[in-house]
């Protein structure tokens, strides 16, 4: 009877040892797939963080582009051409691509302050030209645009801009921007009388001071 009891002892201790190596062996399984999974979840994580930075990029090149211009350069420089430049840039720098004004150049008929917008021919008048100009009171179109002029163009000036004019507030140069907008642009300066609160009191106040271009 003891032999029998030692040996079903032994049987229930050796099942025992077997269950629990089987239990430590599922949990080792568990353990490493939630390792994998661990890793699975980081490289799709990082490849969304790469698709996010790819698309930044690409945003940040398109708003690039959009913000450029196109200028052209005629006249008295040594690289005439068409140019592209930030929007925002001036004559100046419109000018320094071009290479700079050659020895002909009459500079004083330049405001090299201007800025620039899309589009936009740049003439710069040789002494010749600007002679010439001075005396028959004649300019081309091409080259009035790099004259030096005060007036405010009503087709590209600014709130800013607009709000420096005599008469002209916060209120009336918001208005002026709103036609503008509807409208696509001044015809002439009397368009301004076409606006709520310009009347004639007003715009005869600033209509030396304005032009359309």
């Amino acid at each position: 009877m003891r032999d029998i009891r030692k040996i079903i002892f032994m049987l229930m201790f050796l099942l025992l040892i077997a269950g629990c190596a089987d239990r430590e062996g599922q949990g080792a399984e568990l353990l490493l797939s939630g390792v994998k999974d661990v890793e699975k979840t980081e490289e799709s994580s990082d490849s969304e963080t790469e698709g996010s930075d790819g698309a930044e990029q690409t945003d940040g090149q398109t708003e690039v582009q959009q913000s450029l211009i196109y200028v052209q350069v005629s006249g008295a420089v040594n690289e005439p051409g068409v140019y592209a430049l930030q929007e925002g840039s001036r004559v100046f720098q419109a000018i320094a691509l071009a290479g700079g004004v050659n020895g002909e150049a009459d500079i004083q008929s330049l405001n090299q302050a201007k800025p620039l917008t899309d589009g936009e021919m740049i003439y710069v008048l040789n002494t010749q030209e600007a002679q010439e100009a001075a005396e028959s009171g004649n300019v081309t179109e091409e080259q009035n645009q790099s004259q030096d002029d005060d007036r405010v163009n009503l087709n590209t000036a600014t709130k800013e801009e607009l709000m420096q004019l005599p008469g002209i507030g916060a209120a009336k140069a918001e208005r002026i921007l709103a036609w503008r907008e509807e409208n696509g642009s001044f015809v002439q300066i009397e368009d301004l009388m076409k606006i709520e609160g310009i009347k004639e009191g007003v715009f005869s106040k600033i209509e030396d001071c304005v032009k359309v271009q």
